[in-house]
């Protein structure tokens, strides 16, 4: 993912949970806030509540891949953080992708023309 796609500073992420809204399912957690560029910035928080490095850099690397597939569908404009809950490490690719799909819907953030 190019840098310009990244929420990578501290304060973005404070902006972003201080002054955007959140929506949350059974696996995830989404904090999304317009920005004022052409593209959309996305970061991920994920606590040490899930386990060792390699669990969270698993999660990580999981959840990026399905945003990565479903980049072109998703709204310009936006900051979005996503936090994942513990009991994603026990679900499915399927699982997480749908669970995904379905906060980025209900967040508004997916366009119009549908997913995939």
């Amino acid at each position: 993912m190019d840098k310009k796609y990244r929420l990578r500073n501290n304060e973005d992420f404070k902006i972003v949970y201080r002054k955007g809204k959140n929506y949350w399912n059974r696996n995830l957690g989404i904090y999304i806030m317009k920005n004022d560029l052409d593209n959309s910035r996305i970061g991920f928080s994920i606590t040490k509540k899930f386990g060792n490095s390699v669990v969270r850099n698993r999660t990580r690397r999981r959840i990026k891949e399905i945003y990565r597939q479903n980049f072109d569908n998703i709204k310009e404009g936006y900051d979005i953080i996503i936090i994942p809950k513990k009991n994603v490490v026990d679900i499915t690719h399927k699982q997480l992708e749908s669970a995904m799909l379905h906060i980025f819907k209900i967040s508004h953030i997916l366009k119009d023309k549908g997913v995939k």
